[in-house]
């Protein structure tokens, strides 16, 4: 069962959600899909066994060959590629790999070479295996390192634990594509309402069963509560701030093995997505 673990914005508690479920499922995998800033290995902190490069392809021009046709200009969706003093110009930064170019030249005048741009680390703590995408500094799109860490074997009875990018952009979209169960983790706020809706609107494009958790719930927040049900969304559980919580993810530590009122929320929970997903 592979769930995938998402919020509108950063801060919500999508990260303290997934570390606690993976921690109390036993013997999950735990990837960390959040490349740009991923944090999950700060509180499962595991002992890292394969460090993998991670490579995207990059266009480079044969100014011999190049007979000034535009074609792979022009067939550039992401325009990442110019054409100055009769030689087409690749940008870096806007590149998505996507080959058109090199395909489309009537002369072999463009070729592909490998460009790091993130690494993926493996390992295992707490009997969770770990697996995180770290983006390097400055590059545009993580897509390539997510769709490295999810290429991760799972039986029939493991589970997986996808924790997502915060928002709803492209990275987000892949994150989720393979996943049995979105699980949406909202404050119950209005700004926190208005980014879930969004969360909502993608998975609800994808057809992926979900569920909600509301973080730092410490009242009824009712345009939230009114919208999973008009929407048939099923709430979870509702998890109260608490400032002991606070202070064991603050030190680093996993609030499930430390606190066992907070033990049981997640075993609980976890029971109700198996349940959903059954169903």
């Amino acid at each position: 069962m592979r769930i995938a673990v998402l919020s509108g914005k950063g801060g919500t508690g999508k990260t303290f959600v997934s570390v606690n479920l993976a921690v109390t499922a036993k013997n999950a995998i735990y990837i960390d899909c959040d490349v740009e800033e991923p944090n999950g290995r700060l509180f499962l902190k595991p002992e890292v066994s394969v460090t993998e490069e991670v490579y995207t392809k990059l266009p480079q021009v044969l100014e011999e060959k190049c007979i000034g046709c535009r074609k792979c200009v022009d067939s550039c969706r992401f325009n990442a590629m110019g054409f100055i003093k009769n030689s087409p110009l690749v940008f870096p930064e806007v590149c998505h790999s996507c080959g058109a170019c090199s395909l489309l030249c009537p002369t072999g005048a463009i070729y592909e070479l490998k460009r790091p741009i993130g690494i993926v680390e493996r390992g295992r703590n707490k009997g969770v295996q770990v697996i995180t995408g770290i983006l390097n500094i400055g590059e545009a799109s993580g897509i390539p390192v997510i769709q490295n860490a999810l290429d991760t074997k799972i039986t029939e009875k493991s589970i997986m634990i996808i924790d997502c990018p915060p928002g709803s952009a492209c990275s987000v979209m892949e994150s989720v594509q393979t996943a049995d169960y979105c699980l949406l983790v909202v404050e119950a706020t209005i700004f926190g309402f208005h980014n879930f809706k969004m969360v909502y609107e993608l998975v609800s494009l994808l057809q992926k069963p979900c569920g909600v958790v509301i973080n730092k719930g410490d009242y009824t927040y009712y345009p939230l509560i009114n919208f999973c049900k008009e929407n048939n969304i099923t709430i979870l559980c509702c998890i109260p701030y608490q400032e002991k919580l606070a202070q064991i993810g603050a030190n680093g530590e996993v609030a499930s093995e430390k606190d066992d009122e907070t033990r049981m929320i997640f075993s609980t929970l976890l029971d109700k997505i198996r349940m959903e997903v059954r169903e």
